[in-house]
């Protein structure tokens, strides 16, 4: 039973960490002109401040910022190891990342170890 709940945990974390990610990259591709990059350099931040977060609210639909706000809180505890980085890609992929290895592979990994365990 706990092996299961472990299990789905993993997969969901992992499928918004993969999602979120992915909606990043297609956002950054499209290719902003140059007056709209710092517009887009403050919607795809993560954890943003608050006025920046009403904002990204009112330019993405409900549905994407979900997403995006679920990504927040899962990659928060790795934010600080790519802070003074200024690419908005290591900022986003680093964090991204560390998230799948530890939520992702590490609760797969406990939810096979409890299954043997059990």
């Amino acid at each position: 039973m706990f092996e299961r709940i472990l299990r789905a945990t993993a997969i969901l974390i992992s499928a918004v960490v993969v999602l979120s990610f992915a909606l990043f990259a297609i956002d950054e591709l499209n290719g902003a002109s140059q007056r709209n990059e710092t517009k887009l350099a403050q919607d795809l931040e993560s954890n943003p401040p608050p006025a920046i977060e009403r904002q990204r609210e009112k330019d993405h639909g409900a549905v994407r910022e979900a997403i995006d706000d679920a990504n927040d809180v899962v990659v928060s505890p790795f934010e600080g190891v790519v802070a003074s980085d200024d690419s908005r890609w290591t900022q986003r992929g680093v964090p991204a990342l560390l998230a799948l290895l530890v939520f992702g592979f590490g609760l797969g990994f406990l939810a096979r170890f409890m299954r043997g365990r059990v």
